[in-house]
């Protein structure tokens, strides 16, 4: 659910940085404006345009950092399963064998 999430805000991310046609420059593609710093354009509107590219960059690289941790804990917890069944399959081998054991025994 979280790399889900992650993900979609990471897409989301991408998508919304490459609304603009040239950063700082006035009103976006999508009809609406970047706000009254962004509309006058100028030295103003580009520093907020890159302002703004730079919080999304750092915003994208803290997801992806944690999009990492995750995966690193569901192979380590994935690792500590298979390790677990692996010594239940050799205790219920073992098992099988004394109870073939026994049985041939009681045969006897």
């Amino acid at each position: 659910m979280a790399q889900r999430m992650l993900a979609r805000s990471f897409y989301n991310s991408i998508r919304m940085s490459s609304n603009y046609s040239d950063s700082g420059s006035g009103a976006g593609r999508g009809g609406g404006t970047g706000g009254s710093i962004r509309d006058a354009g100028g030295a103003f509107g580009k520093l907020e345009a890159a302002r703004e590219e730079e919080y999304f960059h750092k915003l994208k690289i803290a997801q992806l950092k944690e999009l990492k941790s995750q995966l690193a804990r569901e192979v380590e917890h994935h690792e500590r399963q298979a390790q677990n069944h692996t010594e239940v399959i050799a205790r219920h081998k073992k098992r099988i064998e004394e109870l073939s054991a026994e049985e041939h025994n009681v045969k006897k």
